[in-house]
């Protein structure tokens, strides 16, 4: 197959109707790097012009063998001559977020940057951040770049681009730190209308992949909660416990007017190609409702 040929994986998503509930990627804990710049297909690894190639890894190494997550981030548009080096330290785990951040001199002080936030200041303000890596998937550039471009001329403060955030076929996709919130076809959707919600305490359910810091399931459970008593809070619906049988779970939430028990079961879908470059066609997870009751 000619890949230069093939219909967008985003293209190819929205004509299967893809569901998007329960496929946010795993994450209690996030650093955000500044690399103003291209980056290239990986942006630590492959963007020599803006960090050096082995600098980048030891970085990505360190970070993610404290397990934590890590993504570049750059403003929208025309940058400085003089590049910054600003980061962001988040913990998302669900009732103990929180977002610190910093600037250091360049791109050797995120080697030596406390992953617990310590050496900035606890943020006022959230981040939001729109997959923009284009060199990763062609659609996070036809499609992330204009939800940013919004986003950015309504708040530019909190607004940036980021590198691959994962879930290419749900582009544009977006990131809201600390709470880990994680967005997809955000370009199909009102982009400011949804930040203007989520600094009002609420989210959009029709485009709300899930919660980085929950399991798959309690993401997949919330979204049917959420759908079927409009419990638009963001603090809303939290797990209470998750029980995981051999192709079920079940999910207690705790709702407005008591638990809520809600049943689900896990299958995989038809084989897909999940990202533009993407060769090989795979299965993905797929939670169905099976019943859904006070608990």
């Amino acid at each position: 197959m000619n890949i230069l040929k093939r219909i967008p994986c985003s293209d190819q998503s929205l004509r299967r109707d893809d569901p998007m509930y329960g496929t946010a990627g795993a994450g209690t804990s996030w650093v955000l790097l500044e690399l103003s710049g291209g980056w290239g297909p990986s942006a630590f690894l492959q963007s020599p012009a803006v960090i050096d190639p082995d600098l980048g890894r030891a970085i990505v190494r360190r970070v993610e063998a404290a397990g934590m997550r890590i993504a570049a981030i750059r403003r929208h548009g025309r940058r400085s001559a003089a590049p910054r080096w600003r980061w962001f330290v988040a913990r998302s785990t669900l009732g103990d977020e929180a977002l610190y951040a910093g600037e250091v001199d360049g791109p050797q002080g995120y080697l030596d940057l406390a992953l617990d936030g310590s050496d900035g200041v606890v943020s006022p303000d959230p981040v939001v951040a729109v997959c923009a890596h284009g060199r990763h998937d062609q659609c996070c550039a036809v499609r992330g770049r204009g939800a940013i471009a919004a986003i950015t001329a309504a708040y530019p403060d909190i607004a940036w681009e980021c590198s691959h955030l994962g879930g290419d076929r749900f582009a544009a996709t977006m990131l809201v730190l600390p709470e880990g919130l994680c967005y997809g076809r955000v370009d199909s959707a009102d982009p400011v209308e949804l930040v203007r919600m989520y600094l009002d305490g609420r989210l959009d359910n029709r485009f709300l992949r899930g919660r980085t810091s929950l399991p798959h399931a309690v993401q997949a459970a919330q979204y049917f909660a959420r759908e079927k008593y409009g419990d638009d809070r963001i603090a809303g619906l939290a797990p209470l416990s998750v029980e995981r049988g051999d192709n079920s779970h079940r999910v207690v939430l705790s709702g407005e007017h008591g638990p809520v028990e809600v049943i689900l079961e896990e299958g995989w879908s038809e084989p897909l190609l999940s990202q533009c470059h993407a060769k090989v066609p795979g299965r993905v997870r797929i939670f169905t409702l099976v019943s859904m009751t006070p608990g």
